[in-house]
């Protein structure tokens, strides 16, 4: 161990000596790479392989030590040769030689963006359109522009083949046939006798009007049709011309029903089996019923939960807002904003009570 260390004194003894002629600015540089080795040694300790030089650590070497004459470069202990340095640093210029000679722009110029604006719009337009055909419409409005654009500008944005973006879904059924769509569920309940009561409910798709057809302990076939029956002629009285009734697939739905509908040109949907959300609009006005009434009322009889229903249709009907009706009710529209300053703050609300105060209904006083 003595022999060691008398060995490592006398070897660093003469290394700092060397050091004295040497000027500071190639000490600092011989420090920044030693540093830069130890952090390139520490990243990748452990790793069991050789060590490996990113791209960005061949840059920051070939730049820090390719100004030093070539005998300094081999007196400093690197872990890699001098040649290999001069090497980074030869492919570092003739790229960075390739950048600045790179012409500016490349290829066509880029499309005008109010020219984009419109294909976009075009497709968003008309789903069945594909890029031929909006090309086609641009020539009709006197726009140049190469087919191959089109096709590019419809790529770049995601937008799929017209075949594929021409797919129907159910929602968007819903939404284009809204004027024509009725829907029907069940409703079960129970009341404080234990009783199992069944309600039969109707909503108009485009208005959201309900309308509760009755209730039952036994829904048979000819209570079911003398219900719908009765709906024919609400519907013909209100002058509702529907062409579709979404329904499921319950077993209390009897045939005859499609009969009566049928005979005057309503059309009866099938939903898929267990997907409540192809009558999804129904099923919300159910979630309602059960949250805003069912839930919070004790149903003593089948006559109590006629007059409990009749109730909230009005309410429902006449008074509650609707988010898809722009916060309107089915039978009342949105009043006009009060904006006399004066009036907002002198407000009267009265507060009028539904079902022994189960519902509220709010308006001005008189």
């Amino acid at each position: 161990m003595l022999l060691r260390l008398a060995y490592l004194a006398v070897t660093n003894t003469f290394a700092a000596l060397r050091l004295l002629p040497v000027g500071d600015r190639d000490k600092d540089i011989e420090i920044l790479a030693l540093r830069h080795q130890i952090t390139i040694l520490e990243r990748q300790l452990g790793t069991g392989t050789r060590v490996r030089f990113d791209p960005e650590d061949r840059a920051f070497l070939a730049a820090l030590l390719a100004p030093l004459p070539r005998d300094v470069l081999r007196r400093l202990r690197l872990l890699i040769r001098p040649d290999t340095v001069v090497r980074w640093h030869r492919d570092l210029m003739k790229r960075r030689h390739a950048r600045a000679c790179a012409p500016k722009r490349r290829g066509r110029p880029p499309t005008v963006r109010s020219i984009r604006a419109l294909v976009l719009r075009l497709v968003r337009e008309n789903p069945s359109w594909g890029y031929r055909r909006v090309h086609g419409e641009l020539v009709t409005l006197g726009i140049k522009v190469a087919l191959s654009t089109v096709w590019e500008i419809l790529k770049k944005e995601g937008i799929d083949p017209a075949p594929e973006r021409a797919f129907t879904t159910w929602a968007d059924f819903l939404r284009s046939q809204a004027d024509a769509l009725l829907a029907c569920d069940f409703i079960e309940t129970v009341t404080l006798g234990g009783r199992r009561q069944y309600i039969l409910a109707v909503i108009d798709h485009a208005t959201r009007r309900i309308r509760v057809l009755g209730t039952t302990a036994h829904p048979t076939a000819n209570w079911v049709a003398q219900a719908f029956k009765n709906l024919v002629m609400d519907l013909e009285d209100a002058g509702c011309r529907a062409r579709y009734l979404i329904r499921d697939r319950d077993g209390k739905f009897p045939s005859l029903m499609d009969e009566i509908l049928a005979e005057v040109g309503i059309q009866t949907v099938l939903t898929g089996i267990r997907m409540p959300r192809m009558n999804a609009i129904m099923e919300r006005w159910v979630q309602s019923c059960r949250r805003e009434l069912l839930d919070r009322c004790l149903v003593r009889n089948e006559h109590h939960l006629r007059h409990a229903l009749r109730e909230y249709e009005q309410f429902y009907n006449r008074h509650r807002a609707h988010q898809a009706l722009a916060q309107a009710a089915p039978l009342r529209p949105v009043p006009d904003p009060i904006t006399d300053p004066e009036q907002i703050t002198s407000l009267t609300i009265r507060r009028r009570d539904c079902l022994s105060g189960i519902l509220h209904e709010y308006s001005h006083a008189a």
